[in-house]
């Protein structure tokens, strides 16, 4: 099944936004000061794409792994996580998109938790969507589904039982993964759902990503052939 040109923007776009560190480094900055130009390019990425048309975007924002980074730049990241939701209330009303959170919270304290599950209710009847996975691993994904699966009783679990229950059972799995800074592998990224994904790799740093660059990937995407293993 291959993709005609009526309909050659994808309707899901998955980033692994890598490289915010290298990007610090090679500007002779501390890593944390990368993250931070990382998280503007982040949202000029998800509203242009947004904007183009494409219904739904996931981010990885961190990772079940990123715990073992230096405190100093965990905590960087979590202050401008905690940022980004305090403006995401703020301005809600000046945005068309739902945001969702992907990940296991319980690692969060209340506060944070209740602040998330108050933006997705502020947002929760919008049509595109933003998923932004934080504290994600996708093997952790699938463990965490079947072990819910298993506590409401299932004794048979079908892929569909697995798809509706996952973290981002809200959105269709992504049709492009976006990895920037040159890295070739998925690390932990959306595993289930990733198993007809095309694949997408730059070597741009992801604070250095153009929405020129997007326009070429999506373009590309276009050019490939789908056939979901048919002929």
């Amino acid at each position: 099944m291959s993709e005609t040109k009526e309909n050659y923007i994808p309707k899901h776009i998955a980033f692994i936004m890598d490289g915010n560190g290298r990007w610090a480094k090679k500007h002779l900055m501390p890593r944390e000061y990368g993250h931070s130009v990382g998280a503007k390019k982040f949202r000029e990425i998800a509203q242009y794409c947004a904007d183009k048309g494409v219904e739904n975007v996931t981010v990885y924002a961190f990772s079940t792994e990123n715990w073992k980074r230096p405190q100093k730049e965990v905590d960087a990241i979590m202050r401008l996580f905690r940022e980004y939701i305090s403006e995401a209330e703020r301005d809600f009303g000046k945005s068309d998109v739902r945001i969702l959170f992907i990940g296991n919270r319980n690692v969060f304290d209340e506060d944070l938790q209740n602040e998330m599950s108050r933006v997705e209710k502020l947002t929760s009847d919008r049509k595109k969507t933003l998923c932004i996975a934080i504290n994600y691993g996708g093997r952790g994904e699938i463990v965490d589904a079947v072990n819910t699966l298993i506590a409401l009783g299932k004794k048979n679990i079908t892929e569909d039982d697995i798809t509706r229950s996952i973290y981002s059972g809200a959105v269709p799995p992504p049709d492009m993964i976006v990895r920037t800074g040159g890295e070739l592998r998925l690390s932990n990224f959306l595993l289930w759902q990733s198993d007809y994904a095309e694949l997408f790799f730059t070597e741009t740093l992801w604070p250095d990503l153009t929405t020129d660059e997007v326009d070429c990937l999506i373009e590309t995407f276009y050019q490939r052939n789908r056939r979901y293993g048919g002929i």
